[in-house]
């Protein structure tokens, strides 16, 4: 299978069960890779399924997002899942404050940070990279990684769907962290900035689909296949010509990811 550019975090696995294999074929046929996140135990089990149905382009990443860190959790059925060898990352996981319950605001944050941590030292056990969901939340967020910087790999993972500052982007390349960006870009320019200060070798793209489909699908379900109008307004940002971007952009997720193919 010939791909040459990874959507390197959607949700097919939370789309429609009935739309999920339309969509994977548009995206493959396409010679688009897929790298499926999960957010809870049962949409990271429907990640990893996807990566048994189709045997190539195809990966996941498992893990439970911040939303998760008020109930119980199994992180024992996590791990589990997280040697599967198409498991190429753990996530997303991180810590969200965006509109918390005011009167439970520090137990919810704490409790957050708790489950965040212990998918620091699952990555670290099992060598794979996190895959970070940041909402309102990095000075935390950097605070928690830079007390657990041993546990973090050369390359430490991705910041998807990066809204931080070009601080917080400083403090996290420094930590070995790389960014995704997606289909916001080709539409809200007050993205431009950052991403002409990240160097191209940390940067990746992403659909996060269904969610957020770019200018061209506005108002639509977003999918993998619609990767590559993400990829044209990064070119265009990062005054590098397409076919040289998406070469970086391949070879990046190769790298953070450590996929072979």
């Amino acid at each position: 299978m010939d791909i040459n550019i990874i959507d390197a975090h959607t949700h097919v696995n939370m789309m429609d069960p009935t739309q999920r294999s339309a969509v994977m074929q548009r995206a493959l046929d396409g010679g688009i890779g897929v790298i499926n996140v999960g957010a809870d135990e049962l949409s990271s089990r429907d990640a990893v399924a996807l990566t048994q149905i189709y045997k190539e382009g195809v990966w996941a990443v498992v893990g439970y997002h911040p939303h998760e860190a008020q109930k119980d959790l199994n992180m024992e059925s996590l791990q589990e899942l997280a040697r599967d060898t198409r498991v190429v990352g753990i996530g997303e996981c991180g810590l969200d404050y965006f509109k918390l319950d005011k009167e439970k605001e520090d137990e919810i944050k704490e409790k957050q940070k708790v489950l965040f941590e212990s998918q620091i030292v699952l990555a670290h056990k099992l060598k794979k990279p996190l895959v970070i969901h940041c909402r309102e939340a990095f000075g935390d967020t950097i605070a928690l990684l830079e007390k657990h910087k041993d546990l973090l790999l050369p390359e430490a993972g991705i910041l998807h769907f990066f809204t931080g500052t070009i601080e917080d982007a400083r403090a996290l390349l420094n930590l070995g962290f790389s960014f995704t960006f997606g289909g916001l870009i080709t539409f809200n320019r007050s993205f431009d900035e950052i991403i002409s200060h990240i160097p191209n070798g940390r940067i990746l793209v992403e659909t996060d689909a269904p969610w957020v489909a770019p200018r061209s699908h506005r108002g639509q379900q977003n999918e993998p296949s619609y990767i590559p109008e993400i990829v044209e307004s990064l070119a265009l940002i990062k005054c590098t010509p397409l076919s040289e971007m998406k070469g970086v952009l391949l070879e990046n997720t190769k790298r953070i990811f450590n996929l072979k193919f």
